[in-house]
């Protein structure tokens, strides 16, 4: 008995490494640099009635906002928003072909942009298949499942607080140049206010000469 159960669960990280694999292969995620007065455009092939999902977020760049577009195969569009910073929409495929979506920095003209997208096509399968079982999940099937759905909110979630610390990094260190810009810039100012109280001082106390001219007749 000891053998049959320690076989089962040395299986489980092989079963959990292709369920992630799976997950892995039907998302896209990209981290990439958008220049000033720029536009971008990815393209997935999608079949009809996949349910799809598109999360982006501006990382670092100007008021960290970007136009984003998305486009069926027949040029309709499914989706638009004018200077995000962050935005999430879910939708499903009407048709067979292909997917554009765009982003674009164009309003921008001279602050570049990094951009993070995550693009899911379809659901992820299930761990254990439900067609040609006729017994419910045993313990172990059941505990798979629920480590599974665990770890995707572990990877979420980790995904998300690195964005917010990149995030949160780009906007500390554009606080701090602004600070030292600031703080040189007020050093200039004292200096120079400073020469310029020397010399009046200087000049209250300068000895003036003044020169008589008496005319005779």
């Amino acid at each position: 008995r000891g053998s049959q159960a320690a076989a089962p669960w040395g299986r489980l990280p092989a079963l959990l490494l292709m369920a992630l694999a799976a997950c892995a292969a039907r998302a896209s995620e990209i981290t990439f640099e958008l220049p000033d007065n720029a536009k971008q455009c990815f393209y997935e092939e999608i079949a009809q009635g996949t349910k799809c999902t598109l999360e982006f977020q501006v990382i670092t760049g100007g008021h960290y906002d970007v136009d984003c577009r998305l486009e069926d195969p027949d040029g309709n569009v499914l989706y638009k928003e004018m200077k995000k910073q962050y935005d999430s929409f879910t939708f499903t495929a009407s048709r067979n072909g292909t997917y554009k979506f765009c982003f674009s920095n164009e309003f921008s003209t001279f602050t570049h942009k990094t951009v993070y997208f995550d693009f899911q096509v379809g659901e992820d399968p299930p761990l254990f298949p439900s067609e040609n079982r006729v017994t419910a999940l045993t313990q172990m099937e059941s505990a798979c499942v629920s480590i599974h759905e665990a770890l995707k909110s572990v990877i979420d979630y980790q995904t998300h607080f690195r964005l917010r610390e990149a995030q949160g990094r780009s906007r500390a260190e554009d606080l701090n140049t602004r600070v030292a810009y600031w703080s040189i810039g007020e050093a200039i100012i004292l200096l120079v206010v400073s020469i310029g109280q020397v010399f009046l001082l200087k000049s209250f106390f300068s000895d003036k000469r003044t020169t008589t001219t008496r005319v005779g007749s």
